[in-house]
């Protein structure tokens, strides 16, 4: 029974390789749309401030969709590190050692997804009072996020002091 759990750690290879897949996926989905955006831009030939509006917002769900890869990939890469070899070539910022270490990145990106989103509520916005709602909903979860990791980081400070 003991080889069977420590060896089942390597079935997380199924998770890392989806959210890898995943990751691809939607990097090359982002860059198939940004391209055919411009391409439909310079084919229409008109310019306008309502163009541009539009446009801008196209770049902006486009970018969320990258944002969304980077999520993936950063999963992909933690389950890696945490599971299978911590020591894989890759940035500082993205070394993970620990399931915290995995929140935290995850959590900071979620945080540009809704916030990349909520501009995206903002370009198309037509003076409707349901975005301050809105607005006010995505305000509360980071608030509720960084607190929560604030009180993580204070948990550690406690520990490394005593």
């Amino acid at each position: 029974m003991k080889f069977i759990l420590s060896n089942g750690r390597y079935m997380v290879i199924i998770g890392v390789i989806g959210a890898f897949i995943a990751a691809v996926s939607l990097f090359i989905y982002g860059g198939v749309l940004t391209v055919q955006q411009i391409i439909d831009t310079i084919q229409t030939g008109y310019v306008s401030s309502k163009g541009s509006k539009a446009l801008m917002l196209s770049f902006v769900e486009i970018a969320d969709i990258f944002l969304i890869g980077t999520v993936m990939y950063i999963i992909s890469t933690g389950l890696y590190e945490l599971f299978i070899d911590d020591n894989i070539e890759v940035p500082d910022w993205l070394e993970i050692h620990t399931l915290d270490d995995l929140k935290q990145k995850l959590i900071g990106v979620v945080i540009v997804v809704m916030s990349v989103v909520f501009l995206g509520h903002v370009i198309k916005w037509h003076g409707e009072t349901e975005i301050v709602y809105y607005g006010a909903a995505i305000a509360f979860v980071v608030v509720a996020l960084t607190y929560f990791t604030g009180q993580k980081k204070k948990k550690e400070e406690g520990k490394i002091e005593e």
